[in-house]
């Protein structure tokens, strides 16, 4: 069972990961513009945060979604060696 949690949150993991990390990476770059312009405007911090993980979502999305479909089924045919 514990094999079967860690598997799981390693998949959380990895699929959060690929989403959010190119967001972390651009609103690092979009705030280090602001801080050597002095430009302070919320927006300018937040769309492309926003775009980037939209699309992070379109490229990645199909992939995240057939990997927890493959870990429900890898459960589904496990359950009889998971009750013993």
């Amino acid at each position: 069972i514990g094999d079967l949690f860690t598997h799981a949150m390693y998949l959380v993991l990895v699929i959060v990961v690929v989403i959010i990390v190119p967001s972390l990476f651009v609103g690092l770059v979009v705030s280090t513009f602001q801080a050597a312009t002095q430009i302070n405007e919320q927006t300018l911090s937040f769309l492309p945060r926003l775009v980037v993980t939209l699309l992070a979502v379109i490229m990645f999305g199909p992939w995240a979604v057939t990997a927890v479909i493959d870990y429900t089924k890898e459960l589904y045919m496990n359950i009889p060696f998971i009750i013993g």
